[in-house]
């Protein structure tokens, strides 16, 4: 039978360093006045054994538990995964671990999780989901709270969120610079505002070009391949055929490109298409391959990340909405050869 090894005690430290146990608490944890030759020597006999620090008797000292809250909405990880790996990148390898608890869209399963998260004392909040419509504020809270790719109602809050309409004129200026000028908006539902964000920053850039985005050249549905083939179909049998199309997700923008093959138009060389989210299981599988604007939410995960360690470490956390801007990511459905 096996046994595990016993694990290195402060005591153990202490020995092979040639000092006292307090004085390997002071060097490992960044307090007191000690010589560089000690701390490094120190810091060397910990690595050589092996030890850890006990972060449960560090966090009673400092009063931290060094553990953040994720609040989401998100059931499918979509947006919280990539945005998890930005917050984990600025949190640090393993110096605070990140709890997070699916809310499932359900205000009382939420109410719920934030009691337990304060219960288990967590150092700050996260509260992100699958979309940036404004959202009930968590209200005053012990710790400091930040919305990530979620917009509080409350301007007291620190809302931080990519820039639709930013990232929206991007895939509009882009078209307009392969030479398409009779541009479409294929998006989702009215009601969710990253598609009026997304209309709004198509049209800006369109009216400064002096063109326009006419009622007829704009339609919006649902967020599914489905509803994007349809609307190709529906802008085929117009009167006036279009040779380029902003999409306000990826998932739309490839039903367009299936519809518009299905139906002999080369895509790109008779229309161009632009989707959104850089969704790779989506601008990979579709053919073409879909330009499409980047939300950036690794970056935004480590933004609000910073945001909130540095409030944990006493400084001002800073409210109201932040925009992160996007980018474009290029391939080959809005890249018409020349002549």
């Amino acid at each position: 039978m096996s046994r595990l090894a016993a694990a290195p005690t402060v005591h153990d430290v202490a020995q092979l360093a040639g000092v006292s146990a307090g004085t390997v608490s002071k060097a490992l944890n960044g307090r007191g006045q000690l010589r560089e030759e000690t701390r490094k020597r120190v810091q060397v006999a910990a690595e050589q054994l092996g030890f850890r620090a006990n972060r449960l008797a560090k966090g009673l000292i400092e009063g931290r538990t060094y553990t953040v809250g994720v609040l989401t909405s998100d059931s499918f990880g979509r947006f919280t995964m990539p945005l998890m790996n930005g917050i984990e990148d600025s949190l640090g390898a393993g110096s605070v671990s990140t709890l997070l608890c699916d809310s499932r869209g359900d205000p009382l399963r939420e109410r719920h999780y934030l009691a337990e998260l304060l219960g288990r004392r967590v150092d700050g909040i996260f509260v992100t989901g699958r979309r940036a419509d404004p959202r009930p504020s968590l209200g005053p809270l012990p710790v400091p709270v930040v919305y990530a790719m979620s917009r509080s109602e409350d301007p007291l809050d620190l809302s931080i969120v990519y820039d639709d309409v930013q990232g929206a004129g991007l895939a509009t200026s882009h078209l307009l610079a392969v030479g398409r000028k009779r541009i479409a908006y294929v998006s989702g539902p009215a009601r969710h505002l990253s598609t009026r964000l997304r209309q709004e920053g198509t049209e800006r850039t369109l009216l400064a070009a002096g063109l326009s985005l006419p009622p007829a050249r704009v339609l919006l549905g649902e967020w599914s391949e489905s509803w994007g083939r349809s609307a190709a179909h529906l802008l085929l049998g117009s009167a006036e055929r279009v040779d380029g199309i902003v999409c306000g997700s990826d998932q739309i923008a490839r039903g367009v490109a299936d519809e518009l093959r299905e139906a002999g138009v080369d895509v790109p060389g008779e229309v161009s298409l632009v989707g959104f989210d850089n969704w790779d299981v989506m601008v990979e599988a579709s053919r073409p391959q879909l330009t499409t604007v980047e939300p950036n939410l690794k970056k935004l995960g480590q933004l609000a990340a910073n945001r909130l360690l540095h409030a944990i470490d006493g400084g001002e956390l800073g409210s109201g909405l932040v925009l992160l801007p996007c980018d474009l990511v290029l391939r080959q459905s809005s890249m018409p050869s020349g002549p």
